[in-house]
């Protein structure tokens, strides 16, 4: 970089030259606008932080059904917004190690069993009310209670007893397991004032954000908490949320200017919004995966071979090809792919067979009317064609598939965990224990294939209790190929993370957890100068 380049970046950092002025005078010199963008960016990496502005989002999973109680977030807007007002006790950092949050430390017992997590002290809510230990356990109790309907119920079962101890709060679980810290990473685990009993939907937490309007299915924006305790993060003044569910929409409101961030671009116009000026395009591979799931105890899913009929009948190699175009890799109709520890890679490739379709479909002795499929485009990036692939797929075996479009808005409410078949997706979980006990223990709230099976739940137990890694990967090869084999869950692919981001945002980092940085991107990036 000349000095001339350098003087005008530095202007443009310490706020004393707009970014377009810049790109002008880099222009007088001969330099392109991609290169003047790419200068600005390297420039205010090294400079760090830019505090201010308003930095806003464009998400899908917005609905007007949404709530701001932690135990209901079932998409990505709600989950967006428990980032912005809310601290769990931990998160699981990019490198997939454990970050300390509102648990200033941790301890265990060498078996495991027995967990203390010191509380951090000058903590307040947005409320005023400092943070307290009790304040975590009853958290804990509300997320363990059926009541609550919380997304965590499966991961809580776990938990033989709660107390607090002066300044820790204390887990005693029913059998070992080294992985606690990972569950209590889950996003639903926001700790609230009083747990949240008193008013769960409050939007009142610790976090780095406050709530200041709150139109579900529309928008959210967050002012900045002066009293937040971590000043490493939070650089905006304001961020505010979007929710726009149409992928097309999401796409022009980074382009035009009107969001800095957008999650789901499309594999489709990935390369061609890459091109784009001011815009880059983030991609990150990790455990997120789309799926068709079936309710085991409801017919015609009840029957075996009609599941496995749907499973031999679907194109995954098509879809991976057509759908996610090389942003992800096949799956294999359990959740867990080469993302996770303790991973069983020789577990076998199931692959699409249509003569072998046809006899399970004729096995299970269905009457040969419509097996309806719902979907909406909200379900996943490019899910209604890849649903019309699978009817195409399934009818060369004989297989009477039919779709049915859902509207986007009440999908999460109304279809998904609902009704016995339609598409849907998963984020994927840091730890395989984590995965399970969220989607597949019988018990589980948000068992949305209800797969209930007694061997399945006693080798998820046993995984648990299991220090030694080599044995526990075997339990857990052993639960892949059982849910693989008689589960309700066709797993076609393993998606990328696919993200729009202004080219003027500070701060971004590739997180393979959760989408738009773990859903932390607002409370983590800033906009540059």
């Amino acid at each position: 970089m000349n000095d001339q380049l350098k003087y005008y970046s530095d202007r443009v950092t310490k706020g004393l030259m707009t970014r377009r002025e810049f790109v002008g005078r880099a222009a007088a010199l001969g330099v392109t606008a991609a290169v003047a963008n790419s200068i600005l960016a390297t420039a205010a990496k090294a400079a760090g932080p830019v505090k201010g502005g308003t930095l806003r989002m464009g998400i899908q999973g917005g609905e007007s059904t949404n709530s701001l109680d932690p135990a209901l977030a079932a998409s990505t807007v709600p989950t967006v917004n428990l980032r912005n007002f809310g601290d769990c006790l931990v998160n699981v950092a990019p490198d997939g190690s454990i970050e300390n949050r509102l648990a200033e430390s941790i301890e265990a017992s060498a078996d495991a069993k027995t967990w203390n997590f010191k509380i951090r002290k000058g903590v307040e809510f947005h409320n005023g009310k400092s943070l307290t230990p009790d304040d975590v356990m009853r958290t804990m109790e509300r997320h363990s209670n059926e009541d609550a309907t919380s997304g965590a119920l499966g991961i809580m079962q776990g938990i033989e007893s709660m107390a607090v101890d002066g300044d820790n709060f204390q887990v005693t679980l029913s059998t070992p397991n080294a992985d606690l810290p990972y569950l209590l990473a889950d996003y639903h685990l926001q700790i609230q004032p009083d747990g949240g009993f008193d008013d769960p939907a409050s939007g009142i937490g610790t976090g780095a954000y406050m709530i200041e309007v709150d139109e579900p299915g529309v928008r959210h924006l967050f002012k900045r908490n002066p009293n937040y305790w971590d000043d490493s993060i939070g650089h905006a003044d304001e961020i505010e949320v979007l929710a726009l569910n149409d992928a097309t929409a999401r796409t022009a409101a980074l382009q035009s200017g009107q969001v800095h961030i957008i999650d789901r671009v499309e594999p489709k116009i990935a390369q061609l919004l890459d091109r784009a000026p001011n815009v880059d395009v983030k991609s990150v591979s990790g455990p997120g995966h789309y799926v068709f799931i079936m309710h085991c105890n409801t017919a015609p899913f009840d029957n075996a071979d009609l599941r496995m009929a749907l499973k031999l009948a679907i194109n995954r190699e098509e879809l991976v090809d057509k759908i996610l175009r090389g942003y992800g890799t096949m799956g294999n109709d359990f959740p867990i792919n080469k993302a996770y520890p303790l991973f069983d890679d020789t577990i076998p490739q199931r692959t699409y067979d249509a003569a072998l379709a046809a006899e399970h479909y004729k096995k299970s002795g269905h009457d040969g009317s419509p097996i309806i499929l719902q979907v909406a485009d909200g379900a996943f990036p490019g899910a209604v064609d890849a649903a019309a692939l699978f009817q195409q797929s399934a009818q060369a075996a004989g297989i009477p598939l039919e779709i049915k479009r859902e509207p986007n808005d009440g999908y999460w409410s109304e279809i998904w965990n609902v009704q016995p078949f339609c598409a849907s997706y998963w984020s994927g979980r840091p730890v395989q224990d984590q995965m399970y006990s969220t989607a597949y223990l019988s018990t589980a709230d948000w068992n949305d294939t209800r797969f209930f099976n007694d061997e399945f739940d006693a080798l998820l137990n046993s995984a648990k209790a299991e220090l030694d890694n080599e044995k526990r990967k075997e339990i857990y090869s052993q639960m892949a190929k059982l849910l693989r084999d008689e589960g309700g869950l066709i797993c076609p692919m393993f998606n990328d993370s696919v993200e729009g981001v202004a080219s003027n945002v500070g701060g971004w980092i590739e997180d393979p957890n959760l989408t738009v940085m773990n859903c932390m991107a607002g409370i983590k990036c800033w906009l540059d100068a």
